[in-house]
């Protein structure tokens, strides 16, 4: 049996509770939590190891509900046309640099919308860091029945259902249209399965379409309208806004050269912008902005799903940004922090990450300061502890 190790720690954001707690100690044995308290209440345990990281607070874990781990976010269409061309081995080493970048942001599982087991069987032995992460993989809703064999270890499945375009799809159609009939979707729906379901789906007709035909979770919704929010609430369906998607839109819509100079999430490309595209994009923002303020005040269920990998949006980076827009939103930090992290964990029933509580496994971030540092410093992690130990997979300096 392991010793008892108290990590005494600033600060607290435990993915619960709705303030930080400040001046605490976390109890670890064997890998979980098994007592929080105030710095002052410290036992005097002989032989117990004690982590003095007063000058920090503890964050739990993240988690992002939609990405692409296999696709480039670059902006450069040169590039983008490389990764379709590349082999199985580019594409893994493409895979696990975007597995870093997770990692380096404190996002330790993600919600997939490929495949990726495939790829890192292909390249061999799963490395310390790609193990550090949990993949949950997106996988065809047809191929489920009581017959199939077990989901992959590397990650468990979900059912993503594009029942209409992504809102940024230059090309696509509007929020209002839908790239199948509502039949195919409610015929999708009632077939035997394991793992949830999520719909992307925009607008009040198809968001209504994809909650009467029974979906767990609405990826996007955007211009979807109370009512579905109310419904949301009512039957308990989460919600992914994916805020980002609208706010990396506008960041690029004053231009439409291809050729980008790109720092963080915004970019500036050289060329003819597209006609009203600026304003098109504050107007959606600011509904999105709306209706996630609603969704607080209502008590519709949401977490946070970036669709890191599509263009101009970073692997990791991105539930940062996030965060930021759901504060801007109106949520409080604390609030913002469990929408990022206990939300999704517990939707897609991910064990190994969550909540901060007795009995739960002893994986957090250190992020250096105070909790008004947050979420910015979220980008410059002092540590990463797993099971109640410093992480061997993440480095503050790589």
């Amino acid at each position: 049996m392991d010793a008892t190790r108290f990590i005494v720690a600033g600060g607290l954001l435990d993915g619960r509770s709705p303030v930080a707690h400040k001046n605490v100690y976390l109890a670890v044995k064997d890998g979980r939590i098994t007592t929080i308290g105030r710095r002052d209440e410290l036992p005097d345990e002989p032989g117990a190891i004690i982590d003095d990281l007063s000058h920090c607070t503890i964050v739990p874990p993240l988690m992002d509900c939609s990405v692409a781990l296999s696709s480039s976010p670059s902006i450069d269409p040169n590039t983008q046309a490389s990764v379709e061309a590349a082999d199985p081995e580019q594409r893994a080493a493409l895979l696990r640099r975007h597995i870093r970048d997770c990692l380096a942001h404190g996002v330790l599982a993600v919600a997939d919308n490929g495949t990726p087991e495939g790829l890192l069987a292909r390249s061999g032995t799963p490395t310390a860091q790609e193990q550090a992460i949990v993949i949950c993989s997106s996988a065809p809703i047809l191929r489920h029945t009581a017959d199939d064999p077990p989901a992959p270890a590397l990650g468990r499945q979900f059912h993503r259902i594009q029942y209409s375009p992504d809102i940024d799809q230059a090309d696509g159609p509007g929020p209002g249209m839908s790239v199948m009939n509502v039949d195919a979707l409610r015929s999708l729906l009632s077939q035997p399965r394991r793992g949830k379901t999520v719909v992307v789906a925009n607008g009040p007709q198809a968001v209504a379409e994809a909650l009467a035909a029974g979906c767990d979770a609405i990826e996007q919704g955007y211009l979807m309208g109370e009512e579905n929010l109310r419904k949301m609430a009512a039957d308990r369906v989460l919600w992914l806004p994916s805020v980002l998607r609208a706010k990396n839109a506008l960041d690029s819509s004053g231009s439409g050269g291809e050729v980008c100079c790109r720092f963080s999430l915004r970019y500036v490309a050289p060329g003819k912008a597209l006609p009203g595209a600026e304003a098109h994009w504050k107007a959606m923002l600011a509904d999105q902005l709306g209706q996630l303020g609603r969704a607080r005040i209502l008590g519709t269920p949401t977490a946070v799903g970036t669709g890191a990998g599509s263009i101009g949006i970073l692997h990791g980076e991105s539930v940062v940004e996030e965060i930021k827009l759901f504060i801007k939103a109106g949520y409080s930090l604390a609030a913002a922090i469990g929408c990022a992290s206990e939300q999704g964990a517990r939707f897609f029933g991910v064990a190994q990450i969550g909540a901060l509580m007795v009995g739960s496994p002893a994986t957090f971030l250190l992020t250096r300061g105070t909790p008004h540092q947050l979420p910015r410093k979220l980008a410059y992690l002092e540590g990463v502890y797993v099971n109640g130990a410093p992480s061997g997979s993440y480095r503050k300096t790589p």
